[in-house]
């Protein structure tokens, strides 16, 4: 204990006279305390002369300020790391530098990565011990008729039920200790790219789906149309009886296999409609045509036959990313989604070990330094479970009224250190409206939140810049529809799926599906401006991949198997934490 308190504050470039160390190291809770004046005098109040060496005085002074009871008897410590552990994405295929530490224990080589009394373990044996091993993947029709994975009914999800404005109480705001320290952290760089917050402009008439679709294919058609291969498109009423080449930027209208195994495509675009035919005997096309929806927009690249309506499909072009730069970070953002307070499976002890692991509290030397260089932290939704998502959920609910759910993570959040910068988006599961785009959570529902100063509340989707690193935050139903419509892509693998987002550059092209979206003037899930991360939740299993440059990031949950999840044998990997440490992919573990 002596060595971890006069480590933090020498790191810091503060000393501390005997008398201060005894006062620290006599409270309730040293290492706590110890964060906690560091932030005090960190925060500009005090001189130089203040901090060499920091008096017994100074720390009275402090720890009155933070109303702590200043004779508390010591607490006894428990063993620090018991059930932390450090662990790679299961679903990463690339080396992500995670190193798996033992809290004592000095780092390990590559090759040393697992326990001495533990038996090398394979990705398939990851499951918790209550869980059962995955099944055999499905048939095509089962896979078809799998529910959405919020949605036990299969009904589609229901508004929030409205409830009365709350005013915060002062019990509430006493559980704020570290948040209402004042930082010198410069936050300038922190930017809101994109937040359709208060750009719903939209009445539901027919009229406005209209504009939403001719929106949707001007945006797309704009980046397709900068492809070598479509920048002499034409529109369909420009095709001519004797014409053979045809080189289209279309929509699909629909899209069907014939019984003779050839993929038969009807598109559109804002001038007329054409028929497109995929032969079964070209294999690559007939495998990129069954990664096809729906509503998205295309490039094809055809042959038509003069006198004949039907064209035969010689290439078929996504919109696409190109390759992204890598870019310098010398900070480190964690990301996690879909925590889901207010749920009887809510972890609350993990996710206070990560509340604790950010301020520095928590983990071996590594981690610790891992957590100091933590400057923004992003919530993609669900940060609380909610109430009326579903039939019956008040019986799997410990906290039955919204404000409470949303004061009790302000209660969490509260004790995040403030130089910190948290970025809050919606889920299905929060206050906002169910339709994408989402909102940001209103204030009348989450009052404690807003009155945390480091709290930022964005739409979902948005884009924000990191100090330089655009981060693109979706919560990621539109993972549900992709999963349901195409045979290669599961919930397991969403990784997969984060690559196809980016292929389409829509985040839900499937209109009218598991996805509910608004008939929006505009289309504000098209992916516009290409990210260096894509960051999702919702499906409560942690991946990785980098596609391009990209970091595709799933931040799976800080809650236990459902029962639904039981009943459809989802397996999720609850409180494993992503973070990109000064630009490199690691991922933390705050549970058995």
């Amino acid at each position: 204990m002596t060595n971890q308190i006069i480590l933090k504050f020498a790191k810091k470039g503060i000393l501390l006279s005997p008398e201060a160390y005894n006062l620290i190291n006599s409270s309730a809770d040293p290492i706590d305390l110890t964060s906690s004046v560091i932030v005090k005098l960190k925060s500009g109040k005090y001189s130089n002369e203040d901090l060499l060496p920091v008096t017994e005085a100074n720390v009275k002074k402090m720890m009155k300020e933070l109303g702590l009871i200043k004779d508390q008897p010591k607490k006894e410590q428990s063993s620090s790391l018991d059930n932390f552990k450090q662990t790679p994405s299961t679903q990463n295929k690339q080396t992500t530098e995670n190193t798996k530490l033992k809290p004592e224990t000095k780092p390990k080589t590559e090759n040393t990565k697992l326990k001495p009394e533990t038996k090398p373990k394979t990705e398939n044996t990851k499951l918790k011990p209550e869980t059962k091993p995955k099944t055999e993947p499905k048939t095509k029709e089962e896979n078809k008729s799998k529910p959405n994975l919020q949605d036990p009914t299969g009904y589609p999800d229901k508004h929030v039920v409205k409830i009365e404005d709350k005013a915060v109480s002062e019990d509430v705001k006493n559980k704020y200790k570290r948040n209402q320290m004042e930082t010198n952290v410069n936050f300038d760089n922190f930017k809101i790219i994109t937040d359709t917050s208060k750009k719903s402009y939209t009445n539901g008439e027919i009229g406005n789906l209209i504009e939403y679709f001719q929106n949707r294919y001007k945006k797309l058609s704009n980046i397709l149309s900068k492809r070598p291969e479509l920048r002499t498109f034409q529109k369909i009423n420009e095709i001519t009886e004797n014409q053979t080449d045809l080189n289209l930027i279309v929509m699909i209208r629909d899209l069907r296999m014939t019984k003779n195994g050839h993929y038969f495509i009807e598109c559109e675009d804002d001038t007329g409609v054409i028929p497109i035919l995929v032969s079964k005997d070209n294999e690559e096309l007939i495998r990129a045509s069954a990664k096809l929806m729906k509503d998205e927009v295309i490039g094809i690249i055809a042959e038509k036959r003069p006198g004949s309506e039907l064209a035969i499909c010689k290439n078929i072009i996504d919109p696409g990313v190109p390759r992204m730069p890598k870019k310098e970070m010398d900070f480190s953002v964690v990301f996690t989604s879909d925590i889901h307070i207010g749920s009887v499976t809510f972890l609350e002890d993990a996710y206070s070990k990560f509340i604790k692991w950010v301020n520095g509290d928590y983990g071996n030397e590594e981690q610790m330094e891992m957590a100091n260089n933590v400057k923004y932290m992003i919530i993609g939704g669900d940060i609380v479970d909610g109430i009326g998502v579903y039939p019956n959920q008040d019986k799997e609910l410990a906290i039955k009224d919204i404000t409470e759910q949303y004061d009790e993570a302000a209660r969490f959040l509260g004790d995040v250190r403030s130089d910190v910068k948290i970025i809050i988006t919606p889920g299905n599961h929060d206050a906002s409206r169910v339709a994408e785009p989402q909102p940001a959570v209103p204030e009348k529902y989450a009052k404690s939140l807003y009155e945390l100063n480091n709290v930022e509340f964005v739409s979902n989707p948005s884009m924000v810049s990191l100090d330089g690193i655009n981060v693109l935050i979706y919560h990621g139903r539109g993972i549900d529809d992709m999963v349901m419509n195409v045979n290669e892509f599961s919930h397991e693998r969403n990784d997969l799926v984060m690559k196809e987002f980016l292929n389409k550059r829509h985040l839900a092209p499937l209109y009218g599906d598991r996805t509910p979206l608004a008939s929006e003037l505009e289309d504000h899930l098209v992916i516009d401006q290409v990210p260096d991360v894509l960051h999702t939740g919702h499906v409560h299993i942690n991946t990785y991949t980098n596609y391009k440059g990209i970091h595709c990031i799933n931040s799976g949950t800080f809650q236990t198997q459902t029962e639904f999840q039981k009943i459809y044998n989802i397996v999720p990997t609850p409180a494993e934490v992503p973070i990109l440490y000064k630009g490199n992919y690691k991922q933390l573990k705050f549970i058995d």
